[in-house]
C-alpha cells in the first residue's frame, strides 16, 4: 500500500463513483469529494450509496486521507425531507466534510452533525473577506471554497484575512456565469441547474442570427461556454498565499482523467514545495505537458490573471477525447517473466509506444514487443475492447496501473 501522511497544501480530487474515489486516493489525492444520492448538485454523476460512502472512507483512511462530501444544492421546502438524518449518517460513518451552500444546511450541520467540517461551496460566490468573516461568525464554517471568480490579487487579499481555512479551484470546468447562479438549463430544459440538474446548456451549439441572416457557418457552431480552468503557472503563487486546499473539478469525468490530472498536479505541488516555490522553465514546461495530456477542453488561467472575456470564452465547441489514448488498466503481472496483463480499452498495435501510469513515480515508457489474446494467440494489433492481452514490459508495473498512449 503506497500510504502517505497528510501534507499541506491538500490536494482535493473530483470522484463520481467508487472506482474512480480509489484512483484519486492512489495517484495522490488528500482528499477526495464526492456526491451522495441526494442533495448533491450533480445528479447525473453516478453518485454514492451510504454503503458506497462509508467504503470509500474506509479505503481513504488507508492512505491517510479524507472524504468530502457534497451537499450543496439550492435546497426547497421539500428537498430537506432527511436531511438530518443523512448529515448523521455522514458523520457516524467517518466523513470529514461536507460541501454546502445553503446556510439552512450549514446550520443543521453544526446542530445534528458537529463532528462534520462545514466547508462553504463555491455557490455562495465568496470573493472577500468580510463575506468570510460573517460565515465564521454566524454559521461556524470551517472552511470556505472561494469563488472561481477571483483574481490572484484577490485571493492573496482574502487569505490574508480570512478566519478560516481556504480553498481554490486549479483545474477544470468553469461556469460562465457566476458559479451556481445561471438558469439557463432550467429555461431551455426544465432542469434546475441548482438542484442538481444542469444540463450546461452555455456549452451546446447554436446557430447565431442577426435579424433574418444567420452569421454562423453551420460547420461551426457557436458556443458560450468557458474554456476549462489550468492554473499551472499560478499554483505556485497560490500555494505562497496561504491557500489550504487546491481543488480539481471533474465528478463526471472519467477515472483515466481523474489519474492523469491528480498525478500530474501531485507532482508538481511536490516538486514546487521541494524548491521553495521555484522551478525551472524546462521543469516547468514537463508539468504543463503532463496536465496537458490529461485535459479534456482548451484551457485558460481562468480570472487569476485578470478579466480577459473574449480569450476565456469557447465560441466554438472544441472538446478533445483525451480518453481515446487510455490503453486500459494493468490486471496482473507475473515479475518472473516480466510480463503484464492488460484490460484494453482503445485499440493497441505492435511498434506502439506506451506510457505506464504508476501512482507516486514519474511516467516510463515502453514499446510493445509482442502481444498475445487469451488463447495465447500472437497479434499484430487489437481492436476489441475489454479483451485481456499479455505483454511483455521492461521493467517491474503494479495491479492497477494504467497504460496510455505515448
Amino acid at each position: 500500500m503506497n500510504s502517505r501522511p497528510f501534507s499541506e497544501p491538500e490536494l482535493l480530487a473530483p470522484a463520481g463513483d467508487l472506482r474512480r474515489a480509489e484512483t484519486a486516493i492512489r495517484y495522490g489525492a488528500d482528499a477526495v469529494y464526492l456526491g451522495g444520492q441526494k442533495f448533491s448538485l450533480r445528479s447525473r454523476a453516478s453518485n454514492f450509496s451510504i454503503d458506497e460512502i462509508a467504503e470509500a472512507v474506509r479505503y481513504a483512511n488507508q492512505y491517510h486521507a479524507r472524504i468530502h462530501v457534497t451537499v450543496n444544492e439550492i435546497p426547497h421546502d421539500s428537498d430537506f425531507d432527511g436531511l438530518e438524518e443523512y448529515l448523521k449518517t455522514l458523520e457516524d460513518i467517518g466523513v470529514t466534510a461536507i460541501i454546502a451552500a445553503s446556510p439552512a444546511i450549514m446550520k443543521l450541520a453544526k446542530q445534528t452533525a458537529p463532528k462534520l467540517e462545514v466547508h462553504c461551496s463555491t455557490q455562495m460566490s465568496v470573493t472577500n473577506a468580510s463575506t468570510a468573516q460573517f460565515l465564521k461568525d454566524q454559521l461556524d464554517i470551517d472552511r470556505v471554497v472561494l469563488a472561481r471568480e477571483c483574481t490572484l490579487e484577490e485571493v492573496r487579499a482574502i487569505v490574508s484575512h480570512c478566519p478560516v481555512d481556504t480553498e481554490a479551484f486549479i483545474h477544470g470546468g468553469m461556469c460562465v456565469n457566476y458559479s451556481g447562479r445561471c438558469t439557463l438549463s432550467n429555461r431551455m430544459t426544465l432542469r434546475d441547474a441548482n438542484r442538481g440538474g444542469c444540463a450546461q446548456s452555455c456549452r451546446w451549439s447554436y446557430h447565431l442570427f442577426q435579424n433574418d441572416k444567420e452569421l454562423t457557418d453551420p460547420d461551426h457552431l457557436y458556443t458560450m461556454g468557458s474554456k476549462d480552468l489550468c492554473a499551472v503557472n499560478e499554483i505556485a503563487e497560490l500555494m505562497k498565499a496561504g491557500v489550504r486546499s487546491f481543488k480539481i473539478e471533474g465528478r463526471m469525468k472519467t477515472e483515466f482523467y481523474v489519474a492523469g490530472i491528480v498525478s500530474a498536479y501531485r507532482h508538481l505541488m511536490d516538486e514546487l514545495m521541494a524548491h521553495d516555490y521555484v522551478l525551472s522553465e524546462e521543469r516547468m514546461a514537463y508539468h504543463a505537458d503532463e496536465i496537458l495530456k490529461a485535459e479534456n477542453r482548451e484551457t485558460c488561467p481562468g480570472f487569476y490573471e485578470g478579466i480577459d472575456s473574449a480569450a476565456v470564452i469557447m465560441h466554438e465547441n472544441s472538446d478533445k477525447d483525451v480518453n481515446h489514448g487510455f490503453l486500459g488498466r494493468v490486471v496482473s503481472y507475473d515479475e518472473n517473466a516480466g510480463v503484464l496483463v492488460l484490460e484494453t480499452r482503445n485499440p493497441i498495435d505492435l511498434e506502439d509506444r506506451i506510457e505506464v501510469m504508476e501512482p507516486g513515480m514519474e511516467n516510463r515508457t515502453f514499446t510493445v514487443k509482442s502481444m498475445q489474446n487469451e488463447n495465447g494467440e500472437y497479434l499484430e494489433k487489437s481492436r476489441v475492447p475489454m479483451r485481456l492481452l499479455k505483454i511483455p514490459v521492461p521493467f517491474a508495473v503494479k495491479i492497477d496501473d494504467l497504460l496510455r498512449k505515448a
